[in-house]
């Protein structure tokens, strides 16, 4: 067959099979015309080396399976050596990288404990702030975007704000769990990234987080738990002096729980308190439907 027709039936290249070739992996012999011809078993010797290549194998760690079809077997001695090498490889490249990730996390830990000591006294009532517009504050949310909370878009925006996520057997800074209102962060999140969807549905134009942690530890949250929903790092607590409200667990000062629904850059809504973390969410989407119902 030419050299078409072996990358159409192989799902690859021309130019990947002239590399095979000047390899000495796949040759195919030339007639008088000066034309390739391949032998049918190509196509075989094309796809292993294609499959062998997915599973992290080089060009040229796949010669001895190549060679292999070529003799007519479908492995041999060299073929297993090079399984062998390649899985060895691969554990010391895991265990490389485990131990990049548990640095990456010890840091990303050490950075949870050191969010805003001292800091501004707990505010006032939460819902002093309807009717109020956002400052003029931006900030760089975990997914890289500029937020702009004096130019949020059309539509309702909204903003759940929490005082501090937890990760997996990491313990929560000590004095925060004395604190009413202070757990369930994740939880919420997760509420809110299953029913992201419906809050859309129910007519919210976008949907944040908020919270005085740094961005590199929200962006573990949201790569963790696969959040549809960019979180907004605010560790100057910057909104404090707009009147968004704080709490003090030891050392530390933090957001409260609430949530914000902004309309034409004003807030409209707030929800305050939040006794049930978890099920915030449809609190959200029925008053959103409502809303909608009544304009």
């Amino acid at each position: 067959m030419r050299v078409g027709e072996l990358a159409r039936r192989t799902g690859t290249t021309v130019r990947a099979l002239r590399y095979y070739e000047a390899a000495g992996l796949v040759v195919p012999r030339r007639l008088s015309n000066g034309y390739r011809e391949y032998e049918p078993v190509a196509v075989r010797q094309v796809a292993q080396i294609r499959e062998l290549m997915a599973l992290g194998l080089s060009v040229e760690e796949t010669r001895p399976f190549v060679e292999s079809i070529a003799n007519g077997d479908d492995v041999c001695a060299a073929a297993i050596a090079t399984f062998r090498s390649t899985v060895t490889s691969l554990q010391r490249r895991i265990g490389e990288l485990t131990a990049q990730r548990e640095a990456l996390d010890a840091r990303i830990d050490a950075a949870a404990r050191q969010v805003v000591t001292g800091g501004p006294a707990e505010g006032g009532s939460p819902l002093a702030l309807v009717g109020r517009p956002l400052p003029e504050l931006t900030f760089f949310a975990s997914d890289g975007s500029l937020v702009d909370l004096r130019a949020l878009g059309p539509g309702r925006t909204v903003v759940f704000v929490y005082p501090l996520t937890g990760r997996p057997g990491v313990d929560l800074p000590r004095g925060l769990l004395e604190i009413h209102g202070a757990r369930g962060s994740t939880d919420q999140a997760i509420w809110l990234r299953d029913h992201h969807a419906e809050l859309l549905a129910a007519g919210a134009a976008r949907v944040y987080g908020l919270s005085a942690q740094s961005t590199g530890y929200q962006r573990e949250l949201v790569h963790r738990l696969r959040l549809p929903y960019p979180l907004i790092p605010d560790p100057r607590l910057s909104l404090a002096a707009a009147g968004l409200p704080t709490l003090t667990a030891g050392d530390l000062t933090l957001y409260q729980r609430l949530t914000l629904v902004v309309d034409e850059d004003r807030v409209e809504h707030v929800f305050h308190p939040i006794p049930d973390p978890a099920s915030h969410a449809l609190d959200v989407m029925r008053w959103l439907t409502q809303r909608r119902r009544a304009t």
